[in-house]
């Protein structure tokens, strides 16, 4: 694989006013491809997750760092971190999905976690639609599907 593939879109970190319409592309990205495999506990679960203004205040304080890729001013996908070095959340807009949106947003948090927070590796507990996609950039599996709070996720990790 190319890793310098260049794409035609934009990738850097979020404006607060880009907020709410990113959690809206999390939030419909999730419903379509994501929401069959939870409980209804799980969705509200994650709902409140995304909503919660304790998080959006994170963000403001740079304790939630997100990415986005924009297709001129259109948020069409995201990816953010948490306690370090866990990825938090990766959505990317059904109409941009197999187009390498992902894998950019993924190389450029890890770039940014290995060089500018001198991380070895990250993590993240992947939803079953996300397994796969997952494995081939890179990380493993290192705890089997759970569930937590109706949320159904597998731990995986990859080294930088």
């Amino acid at each position: 694989m190319d890793k310098t593939l260049r794409l035609p879109y934009e990738i850097r970190w979020v404006r607060p006013e880009e907020w709410k319409s990113t959690m809206a592309l999390i939030w419909d990205t999730f419903m379509k491809y994501e929401a069959k495999d939870y409980t209804q506990t799980g969705i509200r679960n994650f709902k409140s997750f995304i909503t919660d203004p304790q998080l959006y205040q994170s963000f403001l304080d740079g304790a939630y760092q997100m990415l986005v890729a924009l297709d001129g001013e259109k948020v069409i996908g995201e990816i953010s971190v948490r306690s370090g070095n866990h990825i938090s959340l990766l959505f990317v807009d059904e109409a941009y999905h197999k187009k390498g949106v992902g894998r950019a947003l993924m190389r450029r948090m890890g770039e940014y976690l290995k060089q500018e927070k001198e991380e070895l590796y990250m993590t993240v507990k992947a939803a079953p639609y996300a397994v796969g996609f997952y494995k081939r950039v890179g990380f493993r599996i290192s705890v089997p599907e759970e569930e937590i709070a109706g949320i159904r996720v597998t731990s995986m990790e990859k080294f930088l």
